[in-house]
């Protein structure tokens, strides 16, 4: 609106001068017409290309990143539910839901993945279970699978989104999306789009109380842990429900109440990945 401003201003003096100068009355009038053309279509052109500015700037922010990047705009829908595999962990990984999960995420994406060849793959921490001064002294899931994965008859524990995102890269470069930190309502674009968030939560899709929870001394320093954490593959939601594919019941669009589950969920992390 400034330089519309400034040219109307500066018209108008041109206008004024042209009055006053002595050339001929044809070549004046013709002068005249001129500016006067000008200024109209700027004064209809400028308002319009403002207005589409306003109107580009008032989109959500992720909207404006996905045009820029030429990707088409996910609308978040107001229900989902996914056909995506279901596979068991039992019996041979008791303690592989993370990978398991991960395999169903991997065939949903199109991918040959399967769970024995990713629970043999996973990176591992090999920290041993020891007990010094009262105090646990094990592996850290962030850094890899922690304990067995076989069988419940030796310690073991599981494993955390970043060693499952680099396994994932293996079948999927540069393909993988790692959600976790996010909100939850993040998880319902990729959802909304059909493709399936796997996530780290409790067996009872619930909010825990502390009581459930114990500290482990790593070399990184304290974790807190729960003996009840799980790893499943969302596939839909609606005002009530979350959908997911459980790989300890191998039961597929499992249901439990979206508010009580993404408690789970947030406690436990936040920890989430998809694909693209």
């Amino acid at each position: 609106m400034e330089i519309l401003l400034f040219l109307i201003i500066i018209s108008s003096a041109t206008l004024l001068f042209l009055f006053f100068i002595k050339i001929s009355s044809s070549r004046k009038w013709l002068a005249i017409l001129g500016i006067t053309f000008l200024v109209t279509i700027l004064l209809v052109v400028l308002p319009v290309i403002s207005d589409e500015k306003i109107e580009a700037d008032e989109r959500p922010a992720f909207q404006r990143i996905q045009k820029q990047n030429n990707f088409d705009v996910i609308k978040i829908k107001k229900s989902v539910l996914i056909d995506a595999p279901v596979i068991p962990q039992f019996p041979e990984l008791p303690r592989g839901c993370e990978v398991t999960s991960l395999a169903m995420l991997l065939q949903s994406a199109g991918v040959e993945a399967d769970k024995m060849n990713l629970a043999e793959e996973v990176v591992k921490d090999p920290t041993p279970h020891t007990i010094k001064n009262g105090q646990i002294h094990f592996g850290n899931p962030h850094k890899g699978f922690v304990g067995n994965m076989y069988t419940f008859s030796k310690p073991g524990y599981g494993v955390y989104h970043e060693p499952i995102l680099k396994l994932g890269e293996n079948y999927l470069p540069n393909k993988m999306i790692n959600l976790s930190g996010q909100s939850f309502e993040e998880l319902k674009i990729p959802l909304s789009d059909g493709r399936p968030v796997w996530v780290i939560i409790n067996i009872e899709y619930r909010e825990l109380e502390e009581s459930y929870f114990q500290t482990w001394q790593t070399d990184e320093g304290e974790i807190k842990i729960t003996r009840k954490e799980h790893s499943v593959l969302i596939t839909g939601y609606d005002e009530e429900y979350i959908y997911f594919n459980d790989p300890y019941t191998a039961q597929k669009n499992k249901k439990a109440p979206i508010k009580d589950f993404e408690k789970s969920w947030v406690q436990m992390g936040s920890q989430a990945l998809t694909y693209k």
